[in-house]
């Protein structure tokens, strides 16, 4: 779908302007891509557009010029936020100490149809969302569009709980961009959580819309609107899922974390301390959407596991969509479940754990076959790799932990190079004469290590072998860190390591009847070792 932009009675925006920055506006630029109009009392008022900011004339704002834009919208609330009846402008207030507004921040509010066009399968599940991203990407536009299409297209019964009437406009008519949907105005901020609960208790609702999801009574509200079947459309403060995960107020909307102490066997078997963290219950919202761009977005379709493989060291693989120019929709990279179909999560520990062995190729293993596979890729921007007997997970680290464009193949006829253990390939099964009967490049691993796995995905990619040194002198710091910590009972942080690294430094520090956590964020996350 063609997306279709309506700029709401732009007119009405400017008629509340002073006569003299009226003109002074129209002086300077058009209105398209016209974002917001700051007054400040003192300063020269700003228009703010998409790529700049503009002086707007030349005269300071006086307390009269912002007292006309005030008496000419609606009152204020408690969120300082007022607008203009049956528009989506908002104007914004800032106040002095005794509550005289000496600012004001107007808003250019815009209904823009089709702009989820490149989510709607995910809207048409009926699976609650949850949208991220940093203010101005389109989190407020996308909500409000995902109203209309459930309410219109597909006759669901809507409810937006309309905290500060953004989406929905001003005034006891809402806005036609929100469709068949009803919407609830909320009194004052606070009583937004109250709201939400009344709304699934008088209305019926099958699709509930809520616009900044923000402390722990709305993400509790939410949960509970969750565990009674009914469909959450929402935006939350945070710019990605590990951002709300490590926020102790709203983690609950992802499943919550948990300290957990496991037993000394299952803590040897994970190669890890014995308090580890783990998903605390169910998340209340099944998708997870980060709006990295207006026109890219990243999509966690399984939060549950998701958050599983994060608190387990596995970096997540979201699914990531682009709008390309000519307005269709690409998938830029596959989600980490659509490697092979759904899988349970993995403990990837053993993984990390394993002796590093980069030794060369084995000299009596097959010749690898046609290995510049990237060349003959170089039309498509996703290279599919086919493993025959080696490990999925460990295949699939190593394509995220190198940084490279490649996706895991679920059947051989799709593939477009192959990673063959070599006890494996030597069989020389169906599948792989199919392989060699297609030419397909074919690289050969001596065993299923990740050191081994790691090594053949970045031959595929010629990017040179890994760094032996750069993994000895990682151990090298952790022994002098263990070392330090016996003599001084005092925590030490070690160097930012990869999370192969990082996991033989743990199982060092394990090894010397120590303690260690991993703390920060990548790709400064480090090791801290603590005393016992």
């Amino acid at each position: 779908m063609k997306q279709h932009q309506i700029t709401d009675n732009i007119d009405q925006l400017l008629e509340v302007l002073p006569p003299t920055l009226r003109d002074a506006l129209a002086a300077v630029q058009t209105e398209e891509g016209l974002l917001e109009i700051v007054i400040d009392l003192g300063r020269v008022p700003e228009a703010r557009y998409t790529e700049s900011v503009v002086d707007v004339g030349s005269e300071h704002a006086s307390q009269g010029d912002i007292d006309y834009v005030v008496e000419r919208v609606g009152s204020f609330g408690k969120d300082n936020r007022a607008g203009i009846e049956r528009t989506l402008h908002r104007i914004s207030a800032i106040r002095n100490r005794v509550g005289k507004i000496i600012g004001v921040t107007c808003r250019v509010g815009r209904a823009v149809y089709g702009t989820i066009d490149i989510i709607h399968d995910v809207v048409e599940s009926g699976k609650s969302i949850l949208m991220l991203g940093r203010p101005g990407r389109g989190k407020t536009t996308k909500l409000r569009e995902v109203a209309r299409v459930l309410s219109d297209q597909y006759r669901r019964r809507v409810v937006v709980v309309d905290t500060s009437n953004e989406i929905a406009g001003d005034g006891d008519i809402p806005h036609p961009a929100i469709g068949r949907a009803r919407r609830m105005q909320v009194p004052e901020p606070a009583m937004q959580h109250a709201v939400m609960i009344e709304a699934v208790e008088n209305h019926m609702p099958e699709v509930i819309v809520i616009d900044e999801i923000g402390t722990e009574q709305e993400a509790f509200a939410s949960r509970t609107i969750a565990e009674r079947g009914v469909q959450l459309v929402a935006t939350a403060h945070g710019n990605s899922l590990e951002n709300l995960l490590m926020n102790p107020t709203l983690s609950d909307l992802v499943g919550g974390i948990a300290a957990v102490t496991l037993s000394d066997e299952e803590a040897k078997r994970r190669g890890t301390q014995k308090t580890v963290l783990e998903r605390k219950a169910p998340p209340t919202f099944e998708v997870v959407i980060e709006i990295m761009d207006v026109n890219k977005l990243a999509i966690h379709h399984n939060v549950e596991e998701t958050v599983d493989r994060f608190l387990r060291g596995a970096p997540p693989r979201p699914e990531i969509r682009v709008r390309n120019t000519e307005g269709e929709i690409e998938v830029v990279q596959r989600s980490g479940s659509d490697q092979g179909g759904v899988r349970p999560v993995v403990d990837e520990a053993d993984d990390d754990l394993e002796p590093l062995n980069l030794s060369a190729p084995d000299a009596h293993a097959p010749a690898p076959r046609h290995p510049d596979a990237v060349t003959r890729k170089r039309n498509n921007s996703v290279l599919r790799i086919f493993p025959y007997g080696v490990n999925r997970n460990r295949l699939d680290r190593a394509i995220l932990e190198s940084h490279v464009s490649a996706t895991i193949a679920r059947d051989i006829r799709e593939a477009d190079v192959v990673i063959a253990l070599k006890a494996s390939y030597r069989r020389e099964p169906a599948r792989m004469r199919d392989a060699q009967s297609r030419n397909l490049p074919t690289h050969i691993v001596k065993s299923n290590t990740y050191a081994q796995v790691v090594s053949a995905v970045r031959e595929i990619f010629q990017m040179g072998p890994l760094d032996r040194g750069y993994t000895d002198e990682a151990l090298r710091e952790a022994e002098e860190g263990t070392r330090r910590v016996a003599e001084t009972g005092v925590a030490v942080e070690l160097r930012p390591q990869n999370g192969y690294n990082r996991r033989l430094q743990h199982q060092l520090v394990v090894e010397r009847n120590l303690v260690s956590e991993s703390v920060g964020d990548e790709p400064q996350r480090r090791v801290r070792i603590l005393p016992v």
